[in-house]
């Protein structure tokens, strides 16, 4: 049986994974997004879908602004002993040329993209146990030496930061034997890719990715600690 908290979970791949880490009826999954709306809907999919299988908790947060110490903790608690799996999905894209880009375009994408999940890791990581795995979903574009596109220079950056934390982190929970990894996501066709790149047509459908992401999370830790893992099979 395997306690597991997903961001991100109302769009794309987040939705995506939620759905097959839900086939498995040992799983209890926790799926938190920004909207009430979309995760209603993720809800009625799941259990339509898995009639038997795992336990599903949908709830509305937002991992910048939302309160963790009197909002979620105890909401997370109330479902769970202890977490096994943490996945870090929510992120934020703006596509602007650099100059362009402005500073609150930059905080906004690095607050969802990194500060949001440095303080999720904070509060979720107490929970967790020895044998527990933390994934960061990054990005191709946050992977050193891949190519990078014009008006992705603050999500790119923020994503490049979120790989460096993850080799960070690998080593600050060596001792409570919590293995932390990033996949450096390739392109899936999600809403955010087509913000990205429109009109052009992504390498991996987003079920793919997403089912790719609940097996990669429940199985990678034993293969893999502080590994930024690139997942592409084109460019972009």
């Amino acid at each position: 049986m395997a306690n597991i908290i997903i961001t991100g979970a109302s769009s794309g791949i987040g939705f995506e994974a939620v759905l097959d880490l839900t086939a498995n009826k040992e799983n209890n999954v926790i799926a938190l997004a920004r909207s009430a709306d979309k995760l209603r809907k993720l809800h009625e999919l799941s259990t339509s879908l898995n009639p038997e299988g795992g336990k599903l908790f949908p709830a509305q947060f937002d991992i910048v602004f939302d309160d963790y110490q009197n909002g979620l903790l105890p909401f997370i608690k109330s479902k769970f002993d202890f977490v096994d799996i943490l996945i870090n999905n929510a992120g934020a894209l703006v596509n602007k040329s650099f100059l362009d880009t402005s500073m609150e375009d930059f905080a906004r994408v690095f607050q969802t993209n990194l500060l949001g999940h440095v303080n999720m890791i904070k509060h979720i990581a107490p929970l967790m146990n020895k044998g527990s795995h933390i994934v960061n979903i990054g990005s191709m574009g946050g992977y050193q030496g891949s190519a990078k596109f014009p008006g992705l220079s603050a999500y790119s950056a923020s994503k490049a930061a979120l790989a460096v934390l993850t080799e960070c982190l690998a080593e600050e929970f060596k001792a409570q034997e919590i293995k932390v990894n990033c996949l450096a996501l390739g392109s899936s066709q999600t809403e955010m890719f087509e913000e990205a790149f429109p009109n052009m047509q992504a390498g991996t459908l987003a079920f793919e990715m997403g089912r790719y992401i609940a097996e990669f999370a429940q199985n990678g830790h034993k293969f893999y600690n502080g590994k930024i893992l690139p997942v592409a099979n084109t460019t972009p």
